[in-house]
């Protein structure tokens, strides 16, 4: 498989990215190649077209299907296992953020609840901010789990009436939690 010079600048984008995202090089690679790819893939395809160890590939394929971001296919005749990612990039998104909601966001929200039920420490301000910290969370979770009951039409209609929204919060302030009293 010979990567074109636009896949090779986006899977090698993809593979830095990786690390800031939490993931390694390699399986940011590998997902950026599936992505791509026309046709799914099986492991000898991957570790060819990146030039890197069979070993690597796998590991990394099982990492990306733990974040459900593949999917296994199987292609008659063929006994091997191919890989592709979903179609629907919505799909994409939705799945990322349900994975680092499960993996980042719930366990640090079960813990301030655990602090919290704990009851009074000594640390009014501390405290506080436990609090508050949990509240905002809960909220963006609540919001998450509004957003995502949506369809994904209803989804992007409602995203692209964003600036819309944010201008009437602007021009009515007492809707507007967030908004400075002017003194």
């Amino acid at each position: 498989m010979t990567l074109t010079p636009l896949q090779q600048d986006f899977i090698l984008h993809f593979g830095e990215m990786g690390n800031r995202w939490g993931i390694n090089r390699t399986v940011g690679q590998i997902y950026a190649l599936l992505f791509l790819s026309e046709a799914p893939l099986n492991a000898e395809d991957i570790t060819t077209a990146l030039s890197i160890s069979r070993s690597n590939t796998s590991m990394g394929l099982k990492e990306l299907q733990s974040w459900n971001l593949v999917r296994l296919r199987h292609v008659q005749g063929d006994r091997r296992d191919y890989f592709t990612t979903p179609d629907d990039l919505w799909e994409i998104v939705r799945t990322l953020i349900a994975e680092r909601r499960k993996r980042e966001i719930d366990p640090t929200l079960t813990k301030l609840r655990e602090l919290e039920m704990q009851g009074p420490q000594g640390d009014p301000y501390a405290e506080a901010r436990i609090a508050e910290l949990r509240e905002l969370i809960e909220m963006m979770t609540q919001f998450h789990d509004e957003m995502n009951r949506l369809e994904t039409e209803r989804l992007v209609q409602l995203m692209t009436m964003g600036r819309k929204l944010g201008g009437l919060l602007d021009k009515a302030p007492n809707l507007n939690p967030f908004r400075r009293k002017k003194a």
